[in-house]
Formats: structure tokens, sequence, C-alpha cells
């Protein structure tokens, strides 16, 4: 069982939402959850607005929490795909949390 959580949350530009969610369900969550120590991937769309809450959130259970600075980790966040839609991202925020 994983005691710690990655949490990530992005906002992009409606006319790139067909590109990020294709790319993000496609590639990005199967490529992250290969890694060593990644043991579920999430994605969630914002239902209720709440302050500063941003449209997407991701969440990956990790056993670790320095394995999303892992050089396996790096190499599978930055495929030329996600690298390409990447660009269009205009805010995020991301924090690895610990099980209490």
């Amino acid at each position: 069982m994983a005691d710690y959580m990655l949490v990530v949350q992005l906002d992009v530009p409606e006319e790139h939402d067909a590109e990020f969610n294709r790319l993000y369900d496609g590639e990005h969550v199967p490529n992250l959850m290969s890694v060593p120590g990644v043991s579920n991937g999430q994605r969630y769309v914002l239902e209720r607005a709440g302050d500063d809450m941003l449209r997407y959130m991701a969440t990956y259970d990790l056993e670790a929490p320095d394995i999303p600075e892992s050089e396996e980790w790096q190499k599978k966040a930055t495929t030329e795909g996600w690298l390409g839609v990447r660009q269009h991202i205009s805010a995020r925020r991301r924090g690895v949390f610990r099980k209490t």
C-alpha cells in the first residue's frame, strides 16, 4: 500500500482540451503508471468550483516521496507528445502528500 500521493492540478485553454485529454489519458498516465513504485493513477475534472481550484487533477499513489524526481519518472513524463501539449498548460500546481 502506498504511503504517498502526488497530486497535480492543471488548467488548459478550452481550444486545447481535446489534444490535452487524449495525450493525458492515452500516453501520460499509462507512462507514469509504468514507473516502479507507482501503484495507481487517476484523473479528475472539476465538478464544482472552489477557491483557487484548477480544472483538472491527477493523483498518483507512490511508494516513496522522491519517485517524481527519479530519472525513470522524468524519462516517462517528457515524451515528445506530452511536451507538445504541455506548452499549452496555463496553470499548474503539484505536491507530494504523506498519508497520516
